[in-house]
């Protein structure tokens, strides 16, 4: 009988939990809140090949467990199993077709083409946090979460005034403490704010990705209502929780490591160096659901059977010691390693807006620690607390004192 690995639903240990995973082996059986029994691939090598391997779908009419009846309707993570319609539920011509349109939002010249906006947010931001030091201040709350956000919503052209109803459906959205019928509820509004996002921009189309998705599917481009309202939810999701999880656990590390801290503020490191360090030390996607196999595939001296859902560990992949050395678990801005790290993915669903998480890390880190360069955690590090979220490394809040 297969041992499974049961994954705390309120990721009260997420590093223990990822380095048993990544001890266990490249191939580890694992256990998803709500007794769903899947595989975990949990080291670098293993990964890549398994997230270029065709027989691996996303697909979820190709689950065994789905086909057979085995999976709740209310199983708590069934709408990121199964989320509807769009380039994260799709592969192949459909896959590109889908992927396409979003990609030509986020090339490397349009993202640059936001530094600006992205610039002004981050002062305005910053010019309204306390500047005596001796107030706790929620820096996930009030600096983390509001610039990506604002960013996601000038790109797909929603409404300002929505954002802080949209924070409060996504946080029930991705926690597994929220009632099944309240998930429900969630589910309902969150898919009415986008029907009407969407109708706004057919009656009066602007220069966003929401326009041009609308624009695609009235000339043809076979773009149904589903695969355009699904795509902006997974945008709009996807968009600002990975930015909100990558400041804050940057700033969060620097604190952990007041020697790295000093080489960055010092201009010895490159702040690129720390985002790319915190990515794959601390990635924002600790387990990414979930693909499912056509055929058996083989990994590692293992083997994920035909039919059996497959996630990613990015939270284990990230310390694999086989990738990065035997110091993979310590955090070091300095560090060249041939193998970089995976924590947006790689292949064909490698993270279309992963230069724009860079782009905002990039601008916000910088000049947040100009300002306060000697902020502080005002809690000791072991004492913040995770939200109940299994896919996500994610903070209930960062409460600093800024000096």
């Amino acid at each position: 009988m297969t041992t499974r690995i049961t994954l705390d639903p309120f990721v009260s240990d997420l590093e223990g939990e990822s380095a048993k995973l990544r001890k266990a082996g490249p191939l580890t059986a694992v256990e998803l809140p709500g007794g769903v029994p899947v595989w975990a691939v949990t080291h670098h090598a293993e990964a890549r090949a398994l997230l270029t391997d065709p027989r691996l779908v996303k697909d979820i009419r190709a689950w065994g467990a789905w086909q057979r009846g085995e999976i709740p309707s209310d199983w708590p993570l069934i709408a990121l199993a199964d989320p509807g319609r769009s380039m994260l539920t799709v592969d192949g011509a459909d896959h590109r077709r889908l992927r396409t349109l979003t990609a030509q939002a986020l090339t490397p010249r349009r993202v640059e083409q936001l530094r600006e906006r992205i610039t002004q947010l981050t002062e305005n931001l910053l010019d309204q946090l306390p500047t005596d030091g001796s107030a706790v201040v929620d820096l996930k709350a009030e600096f983390a979460y509001p610039l990506p956000m604002y960013v996601i919503a000038d790109l797909l052209g929603i409404e300002e005034c929505l954002l802080p109803r949209l924070k409060v459906l996504f946080e029930k959205f991705f926690s597994l403490e929220t009632p099944p019928q309240e998930f429900i509820s969630t589910l309902t509004e969150l898919t009415r704010i986008m029907v009407e996002t969407v109708a706004a921009k057919r009656e009066s189309p602007g220069d966003d990705l929401t326009s041009a998705l609308v624009q695609a599917s009235d000339e043809g481009d076979r773009l149904t209502d589903e695969e355009i309202l699904s795509t902006l939810k997974v945008m709009v999701a996807a968009g600002h929780e990975t930015t909100v999880s990558l400041i804050v656990n940057t700033v969060v590390n620097l604190s952990a490591h007041p020697g790295q801290r000093a080489l960055v503020l010092s201009g010895e490191a490159e702040w690129s160096s720390v985002i790319e360090e915190t990515l794959r030390y601390s990635p924002p996607s600790s387990h990414v659901l979930i693909r499912f196999a056509t055929e058996d595939v083989p990994v590692g001296g293992g083997m994920v059977p035909a039919g059996d859902g497959l996630i990613v560990s990015y939270g284990a992949i990230g310390r694999d010691e086989t990738a990065h050395g035997p110091t993979a678990g310590a955090f070091d801005i300095t560090r060249t390693t041939e193998n970089r790290h995976i924590s947006f993915g790689h292949g064909p669903h490698v993270c279309p807006g992963a230069a724009l998480s860079r782009l905002e890390a990039g601008v916000a880190l910088p000049a947040l620690y100009s300002r306060f360069p000697d902020l502080a955690l005002a809690v000791p590090s072991r004492e913040l607390r995770n939200r109940p979220v299994v896919t996500q490394n994610d903070l209930y809040e960062l409460p600093v004192r800024l000096r």
